[in-house]
């Protein structure tokens, strides 16, 4: 297999418009979001909210993913997800959030997170995340996953199937009165079996009437969190997982996040909910 070269900014179409009728969150058309103090812990009538966001978010993520293939554009997969959502009567909660210029983020290969959809060609082996929020509701519902394209390495394929097991068995470990740092704590345990790096710089973080909260939620052992996990709250759990070094370069667009030695990255996210015994996804279709 050839070598895949190391990925450059390609050119953006203009933005996508949404209908007049969809309900925008508070910070589109503006530098970024109004402080809030909403709650770590959600009422009955929000976490029902969530659920249809949530399930929105996973369709519209199921959607994209379905195109991922060689020869298609990012903005082609940002083009599925956004006409999804707007069908659907949801906003993309990245369309606008502090300038972002897309309704969802594509992150291929050395790509951490927070890729721009463009005119890059996704090629054969590639391997291809999608971000994708939606907002409806008056809430958010936060969700990714990483697709394969065409011929995939073994040792890149096992990096996306271990980023997803890894993701699964921290939300399998979230119960109301453990501290919010076993979630770091599974995740890097089971990375370094493999002997992959552990992303520090970007975290999980809460989720609800706003798109990131006051909660950071840590993918790498914390043993000074403090933070204990309670019924009702809601946030996200999305482990990025390299095959290399975790140390990053920021592309000149200041959205793009690259490894510093370009090793390839993976990554899956959730947004889950609290409840009695566990933990609920509340992006699922």
């Amino acid at each position: 297999m050839p070598v895949r070269a190391a990925l450059k900014p390609g050119q953006l179409s203009p933005r996508r418009p949404v209908p007049s009728s969809i309900a925008r969150p508070e910070y589109v058309g503006k530098p970024g979001p109004t402080k809030t103090n909403d709650p770590w812990v959600q009422p009955p009538e929000v976490i029902e909210a969530m659920r249809v966001a949530g399930r929105l978010g996973a369709q519209a993520l199921q959607e994209a993913g379905k195109i991922v293939a060689p020869g298609v554009t990012t903005d082609e997969i940002d083009a599925v997800a956004h006409e999804f959502l707007c069908d659907n009567g949801a906003y993309p909660s990245t369309l606008g959030y502090r300038g972002f210029p897309k309704s969802c983020c594509t992150s291929l290969n050395e790509v951490i997170c927070h890729g721009i959809p463009d005119s890059t060609v996704i090629e054969d082996g590639d391997i291809v995340n999608i971000d994708v929020t939606a907002y409806i509701g008056g809430v958010h519902g936060d969700t990714n996953a990483t697709f394969l394209a065409g011929d995939v390495s073994e040792e890149n394929r096992l990096l996306v199937e271990r980023t997803h097991e890894a993701t699964m068995r921290a939300i399998k470990a979230v119960k109301p009165g453990r501290r919010l740092n076993v979630v770091g704590r599974v995740i890097e345990a089971y990375a370094n079996r493999f002997g992959y790096g552990v992303v520090r710089d970007f975290t999980g973080h809460g989720i609800g009437r706003t798109f990131h909260s006051g909660l950071v939620v840590l993918h790498y052992d914390a043993p000074h969190v403090p933070t204990v996990i309670e019924t009702g709250m809601t946030f996200t759990i999305e482990p990025m997982i390299t095959l290399g070094g975790i140390e990053h370069d920021t592309w000149a667009d200041d959205w793009t996040i690259t490894t510093k030695d370009k090793s390839w990255t993976a990554q899956f996210e959730h947004t889950i909910l609290v409840t009695d015994d566990g933990a609920e996804i509340l992006t699922v279709c």
